[in-house]
């Protein structure tokens, strides 16, 4: 009897034992497993599309420029006729001579052409659809609006204006030179520089064979470029 009490005895214990054995090993596990749990849902989800900060952060070379420092600034566009030099008129349209010089001093206007001509009265170019090639980000600047500055410069020959339609800020990249007097332009339109040099060449221009106000044969700017009026080119 007493052999057979003690080997009860030694069972009992060994199952007892084996029980908590088990619940030490679970609560392992569960102690393992709950710190990956936490961790998993303090990440933050991964944003899409984030743009980076450098990108972000990108700018335009006269973006800071102020009213003086842009006065000073003359854009030469190197046609295939010959060059003509553009002083800037930023007292009467600051806006508008900060889009032209950022558009000229990044090559966005290098290989476009003089999409549109009207005989005796303008030349109109900066069209980047016209460039020789595109890329998303001219896509994306070729649609940023420019506000409307009309002032109290005179459209006479040699003066160069926003092109834009009949809706208000609707101006992007698109300018022309007038070749003659245009009154009925006064005070709507935005002048925002004058021809320096190389009137020649936009008359050459403007003498183009056309169809209706499309040249045959669209002159191209090979490559434009600002620098200091006082430095020649």
């Amino acid at each position: 009897m007493r052999v057979k009490e003690s080997l009860a005895t030694f069972v009992v214990c060994l199952l007892a034992c084996a029980a908590c054995l088990s619940t030490n090993v679970r609560a392992q596990q569960s102690a393992t497993q709950q710190p990956a749990a936490q961790t998993q849902r303090e990440e933050p989800p991964a944003k899409k599309n984030e743009r980076p900060a450098a990108e972000a952060a990108q700018g335009e070379p006269f973006d800071k420029a102020t009213v003086e420092q842009m006065s000073k600034q003359c854009v030469t566009l190197e046609t295939d006729l010959g060059a003509i030099r553009i002083e800037m008129l930023a007292e009467a349209a600051p806006e508008s001579v900060r889009n032209f010089l950022n558009l000229a001093a990044t090559g966005a206007f290098d290989t476009t052409t003089f999409s549109r001509v009207v005989k005796g009265f303008v030349i109109q170019g900066g069209n980047l659809a016209t460039r020789e090639k595109m890329t998303p980000e001219l896509v994306r600047r070729m649609t940023r609006p420019v506000p409307d500055e009309p002032n109290a410069v005179k459209h006479v020959r040699g003066v160069v204006s926003m092109a834009r339609n009949d809706k208000p800020n609707s101006a992007t990249t698109h300018f022309f030179i007038l070749l003659a007097e245009a009154p009925n332009l006064d005070g709507t339109f935005a002048a925002f520089g004058r021809v320096a040099s190389g009137m020649d060449a936009v008359d050459k221009i403007n003498g183009a064979e056309l169809d209706g106000e499309k040249p045959k044969n669209p002159v191209r700017i090979t490559r434009a470029s600002v620098a200091p009026c006082d430095v020649l080119p």
